[in-house]
């Protein structure tokens, strides 16, 4: 039977049985179980009415879990009204660092260790270059966000990196211009991140960190890795802030599988729809139910992890006082610093006098709260 699906209605069709043959993970149950209690009578909510006719609604919490796909949209909008104040006028570049999949063992074993040995290998790649005398001579900054994904669920860990098109000089006099569109050149970018992630990697091993791999396959592995050249992308840059914060947005929130591409559940198969980047096509994919649900948990980072990080004169600790000095050495205005707390009681007020959706002319005043409903061995607290 044909129905309309989400990533909550796969999970309670197909999670019981998967778990008979699965073991789950604390972060893994975690998120299950945010995902199959959002929005739903378990978190609580409030029962509203409309002030001008008689319209009467149920509207519960969602679990603001970062991989259930019902809870991404007003936590990219807020993320990207606090990042339009800090675009430079400058150019924008959008570099890919992809890993190799002989590493995706690796990542199922120690995630944690590999995606910390991601970040640092690229940021060291894209400073060296940065301060390289011959290129830039200078501080660069850089966000990078993390995605472990391809678009029909497999493994595919790579990082996103937007990165201003300059650096700022050593005496924080002088603002050096990128030349080129692409940055820097992509076959030596590749190489350079090659031997950092390898040389990373040696070193958490002999730390201890990967301490589920054998020395045999580690050396082997490694030895394959340096000898064939690495993914690296470069697109060409970016000139308008509103394009750069688009970007920005697109790939900070995203999760593995949004519910628009769930197309239904039929004969215990789940089908989706994803582009084949090979051939630039859309098409559609069916799974066996724990199958799909194994491809979608494969991508749960975890717990603490951040995968949106900023580097350089985009760092929290110094990013105010850099920005201001670059856009002094840019000539160009300072923008004003936007607190939290506005946009916080912006979404606030929002929330709170929706329209009626019936009569379109009234706003839903909430009549009462609706306490969570406890249910007997679960825990309904999502932090």
């Amino acid at each position: 039977m044909t129905q309309s699906t989400s990533m909550q209605t796969v999970l309670t069709h197909f999670l019981p049985s998967y778990k008979q043959h699965n073991r789950l993970s604390p972060s893994q149950n975690k998120v299950c179980y945010a995902i199959g209690a959002c929005r739903t009578e378990v978190l609580g909510g409030q029962y509203v009415h409309c002030d001008q006719c008689d319209f009467v609604q149920h509207r519960y919490h969602s679990c603001r879990n970062r991989h259930c796909p019902k809870c991404q949209y007003h936590a990219t909008q807020q993320w990207c009204e606090q990042q339009r104040q800090q675009v430079l006028p400058v150019n924008y570049f959008h570099v890919v660092f992809t890993l190799p999949h002989e590493l995706n063992p690796w990542v199922q074993c120690h995630a944690d260790v590999i995606y910390r040995g991601l970040f640092q290998s690229v940021w060291r790649t894209i400073q060296r270059f940065g301060q390289d005398p011959k290129r830039l001579n200078g501080n660069m900054g850089m966000t990078a966000v993390l995605h472990t994904w391809g678009q029909n669920l497999s493994q595919h860990v790579h990082l996103h990196c937007l990165i201003p098109g300059g650096a700022l000089s050593y005496d924080q006099q002088q603002w050096h211009t990128a030349k080129s569109n692409y940055l820097f050149p992509v076959k030596a970018l590749s190489r350079h991140f090659r031997g950092a992630m390898v040389s990373e990697l040696r070193r958490a091993y002999q730390c201890g960190k990967l301490h589920r791999l054998c020395v045999e396959d580690v050396e082997q592995v490694l030895s394959q890795l340096m000898a064939h050249e690495w993914v690296v992308y470069s697109k060409a840059y970016l000139k308008k802030a509103e394009t750069i914060v688009r970007y920005l947005g697109r790939y900070t929130h995203k999760i593995a599988l949004s519910d628009s591409r769930i197309m239904n559940i039929k004969d215990d198969q789940v089908t989706f729809h994803y582009k084949d980047y090979r051939d630039n096509k859309d098409k559609c994919m069916p799974l066996d139910g724990e199958e799909f649900i194994r491809r979608f948990l494969m991508h749960v980072l975890p717990n603490g992890f951040m995968r949106i990080r900023h580097y350089g004169f985009l760092s929290n600790r110094s990013r105010r006082q850099k920005l201001d000095t670059i856009r002094s050495c840019l000539h160009s205005p300072v923008v004003p610093v936007m607190t939290d707390e506005p946009t916080a009681e912006r979404l606030q007020i929002s929330n709170m006098a929706c329209p009626c959706p019936k009569c379109k002319a009234g706003r839903l005043q909430i009549r009462y709260e609706i306490p969570p409903k406890h249910i007997k061995g679960e825990v309904t607290t999502l932090a």
